[in-house]
């Protein structure tokens, strides 16, 4: 695809802000959830650093995974199925090192050792909560320049309706905002409930390889869980913090409704164009065939993947791979996960499926717009 970029690597947290959409979590992470009709989140990330020839990869995960693994494979699509290097997916106790971990600090002491070894002068850190067609040569050309020892991506944007709503004491699901002076962070807020546009972190983190070693190994220690709270907080004087504003498409997944406003926001060829129009996306391959439009269907503002089969009218939806809509049934404002079967004469409006859900013939279920409904993977019909 690219050629490689030795100067940095990355390491990607896929079950961050996993309790902020339980449902959608059930057996899968938040990094595997479904997204813009055939992608799963994760994609956007993946194809972001490869596109900046970023290919040595790791992938701390912590809980619920197979899904995960199932979809990334030996990482071929994403040009990362090599001998060195590559995609490197690291589930709890595949060592004795490595455990279910609580922050990204125990995370990444599990790892220290395989950090070590490695070449790349840089590491990138990531969750994998947030969709975005991210440069991140850009952002390493940034730190360079400004002689940061971290640079903290950042976006100026209101906090989220799902974290203004977590609560205060919260240990498990912390947002940041930052405060910058000439672009060098002088404080990071954490859970702040302030309301308009903040310098609010993607949590995306830039940092020398050997330094993120040795305030690891010094964290772990002292018993330290969090890399913002307990590392980067307490040490704005000691070390050069910079903010990078990023001013591209952003979609943040911070509860349900915020899942099916993103997708939604995507009906629009304007935000469609400034998410995809940067680089490509690579995603796993599904050999299907195109999708077909049976007798009188009716499709108007759809995102459609392939393999899906329409009889009825749909209008304002997100369909994913392998989805059939029967004769007669009509399906508005919804996201319909693969492989959902909706038979004849069903009315669905404002719904997101599961993927391999069969809705029955008949069937009526309308959620709104600021209430969508959830119709999870059962075995039978419903």
């Amino acid at each position: 695809m690219v050629n490689s970029n030795q100067d940095a690597l990355a390491i990607i947290f896929p079950n961050s802000y996993d309790n902020e959409v339980p449902a959608l979590v059930n057996e899968r992470l938040m990094a595997s959830i479904p997204f813009a009709s055939r992608y799963r989140i994760i994609d956007f990330l993946l194809s972001s650093l490869v596109n900046c020839g970023i290919d040595n990869i790791s992938v701390i995960v912590r809980k619920n995974y197979r899904s995960l693994m199932r979809h990334l494979g030996t990482g071929r699509e994403w040009d990362l199925s090599r001998k060195n290097g590559g995609l490197n997916i690291v589930p709890p106790y595949a060592e004795k090192t490595i455990k279910v971990y609580n922050g990204r600090v125990e995370a990444l002491a599990s790892i220290v050792e395989f950090l070590k070894i490695q070449k790349e002068k840089y590491v990138i850190i990531s969750d994998a909560n947030i969709v975005a067609n991210f440069d991140f040569n850009a952002m390493l050309d940034t730190h360079k320049e400004t002689g940061a020892d971290v640079t903290i991506a950042y976006k100026e944007e209101p906090i989220p309706y799902g974290f203004m709503n977590l609560q205060a004491t919260s240990t498990t699901d912390l947002y940041y905002t930052l405060s910058l002076e000439e672009g060098r962070v002088n404080e990071i807020q954490i859970n702040p409930k302030e309301y308009g546009p903040q310098n609010f972190s993607m949590n995306i983190y830039l940092i020398e390889r050997e330094l993120l070693i040795r305030e690891i190994e010094k964290a772990s220690a002292s018993g330290s869980v969090f890399f913002e709270r307990d590392i980067l907080s307490s040490q704005l004087d000691t070390l050069k913090v910079y903010g990078y504003k990023y001013d591209g498409y952003t979609s943040r997944i911070s509860d349900m409704l915020s899942y099916f406003n993103e997708n939604m926001r995507l009906l629009d060829n304007d935000n469609l164009e400034a998410l995809f129009g940067h680089a490509p996306i690579y995603t796993k391959i599904r050999d299907d065939n195109p999708t077909r439009y049976i007798g009188k269907a009716r499709v108007k503002n759809t995102m459609v993947a392939d393999g899906c089969v329409i009889e009825g009218e749909v209008e304002n939806c997100i369909l994913f791979r392998g989805v059939k809509i029967g004769k007669g049934a009509v399906v508005r404002n919804s996201i319909i996960m693969q492989d959902t079967t909706i038979m004849g004469n069903a009315d669905i409006d404002y719904v997101i499926t599961d993927k391999e859900v069969t809705i029955g013939s008949g069937k009526e279920l309308k959620g709104n717009a600021s209430f969508p409904v959830f119709v999870p993977a059962y075995k039978e019909m419903i």
